[in-house]
């Protein structure tokens, strides 16, 4: 059973800094696609970034110079560092593996406020 379970989440100010963990289990992590999500209230869930088995990532334009995706295959995990955070990056952030079947995470909250 494909196990994805986030952390990292909270209440930040504007211009601040979190990094997010999603830690895979079940499965062959090192060889599948890992992506980023975030679904804001009232807001369908959008893709953030992603990162190939290969190491290759794409962003969203929204957080392209701000968020970086990375991935330790030895740690079955993925990481989300996220920058200069503004109260419209405020959601739960979601981890997906790129398996035949998807699986998701159970999601981490992440606030920007002042």
């Amino acid at each position: 059973q494909v196990q994805l379970v986030e952390s990292g989440g909270g209440l930040v100010q504007p211009g601040g800094s979190l990094r997010l963990s999603c830690a895979a289990s079940g499965t062959l992590f090192r060889i599948y696609a890992m992506g980023w999500y975030r679904q804001a209230p009232g807001k369908q869930r959008e893709l953030v970034a992603t990162i190939t088995s290969g190491g290759s990532t794409n962003y969203a334009d929204s957080v392209k110079g701000r968020f970086t995706i990375s991935r330790d295959n030895g740690k079955n995990t993925v990481y989300l560092q996220m920058n200069s955070l503004k109260p419209d990056d405020t959601a739960v952030y979601y981890c997906k593996i790129g398996t035949p079947t998807a699986y998701w995470g159970q999601g981490t909250q992440v606030t920007v406020s002042s």
